[in-house]
């Protein structure tokens, strides 16, 4: 009975101690990537993210497991946008080509906001001129909202009378990983350096 007795607790002691251990390895890793996060996600990084279905500037339907296996930054905004969405979308290629040349390997993904006058046509010639890589998304209204509101986007169509029509939107970029999803938004204050050096951290952590 001893022995039962010895044998039970010595289960118990392993098991506790396998579970103190994976919760030391999670533990671990979310450590890793908190110490290359730079802002402070209110609901925690699993609240950002989710699946969507979208067609890319070549006409192909694609979602959000296409993505899956790379490292993804990802942008929402609109062709027409007059300097914002020119200057955040710039600074992500020349980021992205920093990171090229360190080794990395990552795919930026800029996605149209403006349903009505993103047609395929002028978002291959967006992303083309931006960078070589670059995929563009658009997609029907219901399709690019229900886009915006996985990544908590907010865009919004200024009243008018012609077709010159602004829109307002939020401008972070959203860095994703592999196995991870969503794992922290970038600034549009910081410069490709700062953005390379983030996004070189976080996949050297993962």
């Amino acid at each position: 009975m001893i022995r039962l007795y010895s044998l039970i607790a010595a289960g118990l002691i392993a098991a506790l101690l396998g579970g103190l251990g994976y919760m030391v390895l999670t533990g671990s890793d979310q450590a890793g990537l908190g110490q290359c996060r730079e802002t402070s996600i209110a609901g925690g990084a699993g609240s950002i993210g989710g699946p969507f279905e979208l067609v890319d500037h070549t006409g192909r339907t694609v979602t959000d497991a296409d993505f899956a296996d790379r490292p993804v930054l990802l942008y929402f905004g609109y062709t027409f946008c007059p300097d914002v969405c020119p200057l955040d979308t710039a600074r992500n290629a020349q980021a992205v080509d920093l990171l090229t040349e360190r080794g990395y390997d990552v795919t930026p993904v800029f996605v149209s906001v403006d349903h009505q006058r993103d047609t395929q046509e002028l978002l291959a010639e967006f992303v083309r001129f931006m960078h070589p890589d670059m995929i563009g998304l658009t997609g029907t209204e219901e399709q690019i909202r229900n886009a915006a509101r996985a990544y908590r986007v907010y865009y919004a169509a200024q009243e008018s009378d012609d077709d010159f029509f602004l829109i307002d939107h939020s401008t972070f970029s959203y860095l994703m990983l592999p196995e991870h999803g969503f794992v922290d938004i970038i600034r549009r204050d910081q410069t490709p350096e700062q953005v390379a050096d983030t996004l070189a951290c976080f996949i050297d952590n993962a």
